[in-house]
């Protein structure tokens, strides 16, 4: 099985069975103490295997969670997928992004980083003042790391097309303006500026 990277087209995919094969292996520990302690105590489950059994067993409900959310997750359609790159020319792009927050929860098919512009694409249909709650969770949890962006997502296609093409032919622009005042990130200096906003999104992504 071909392991995608979070922000590849693919990732949902990949993850759902990687994810199901973790939980697997995680829930298969706890279940072997707990049958060999009924073996050696014949039959009676009060025993330390059972405690650690049931000690063991938090980790692998915690993948199991992680594991039923990816599951629920439609993947972005192939056709979608080379449309949207097919258009984006150099322009850093991520796809495939579950976007997690306290409150709410948005699959992002593509997203497109230049500069201090960050343009999204969601098949999903939300009120306008989610997606609104979203663009400003984004924008600030960019912002407290030291890099300002403006935020727009669209749930519109061809909208969302039309503003990939403007930033494919001012890349150069909005790029040169952007980095007069970038700092590297600390973490991973080596990382461009757009690569970091892709990092930082990433980072709250499922």
């Amino acid at each position: 099985m071909k392991r995608v990277k979070k922000g590849n087209f693919g990732y949902i995919k990949s993850q759902k069975m990687l994810r199901f094969l973790r939980s697997l292996a995680a829930l298969a520990l706890p279940l072997a103490f707990f049958i060999v302690g009924m073996i050696l105590n014949k039959g009676d489950r009060k025993s330390i295997y059972t405690l650690v059994a049931v000690v063991g067993s938090i980790p692998a409900c915690m993948s199991i969670t992680g594991m039923l959310m990816m599951w629920m997750r439609k993947p972005m359609e192939e056709s979608l997928y080379q449309e949207i790159s097919s258009r984006a020319g150099q322009v850093t792009m991520a796809y495939e992004l579950y976007l997690t927050t306290y409150e709410k929860n948005l699959f992002l098919d593509a997203t497109a980083i230049c500069g201090e512009h960050v343009a999204c694409f969601t098949h999903e249909k939300k009120e306008s003042w989610e997606l609104k709650e979203m663009e400003k969770h984004l924008r600030t949890t960019i912002l407290n790391n030291g890099y300002k962006v403006d935020v727009k997502i669209f749930d519109q296609k061809k909208a969302f097309l039309d503003r990939l093409d403007t930033l494919r032919e001012r890349k150069e622009e909005f790029e040169a303006q952007a980095n007069e005042n970038f700092k590297p990130y600390d973490k991973y200096p080596e990382l461009s500026r757009n690569e970091v906003v892709r990092h930082l999104m990433m980072a709250i992504s499922l």
